[in-house]
């Protein structure tokens, strides 16, 4: 699937928001680390890991970047895996 086919779907969004939170999730219980530790750790609210995992938020570039500095990935690395994942399902 190409990205411009994949932005003409409907839905589209949701699914990103989702497959975020799920590699967010991966990311964090590979490295052992709770979301009151992550959240701790990135300077955020544990809630709001909450909600990013649920695909319930979406985070902001800045966001991006505090959360992975504690999961010892690059930003990049985390939308690499968003974007396979995606394309996996596509």
């Amino acid at each position: 699937m190409s990205s411009d086919s994949a932005l003409s779907n409907e839905g589209y969004a949701l699914d990103v928001s989702k497959v975020f939170g799920k590699v967010l999730r991966q990311h964090r219980k590979g490295l052992g680390l709770t979301q009151e530790q992550l959240a701790l750790e990135a300077g955020i609210q544990r809630n709001y890991v909450s909600l990013i995992e649920r695909g319930i938020n979406q985070p902001t570039i800045s966001m991006l970047f505090k959360l992975a500095e504690p999961l010892n990935c690059t930003p990049s690395e985390i939308l690499k895996n968003v974007e396979n994942l995606l394309n996996e399902q596509g």
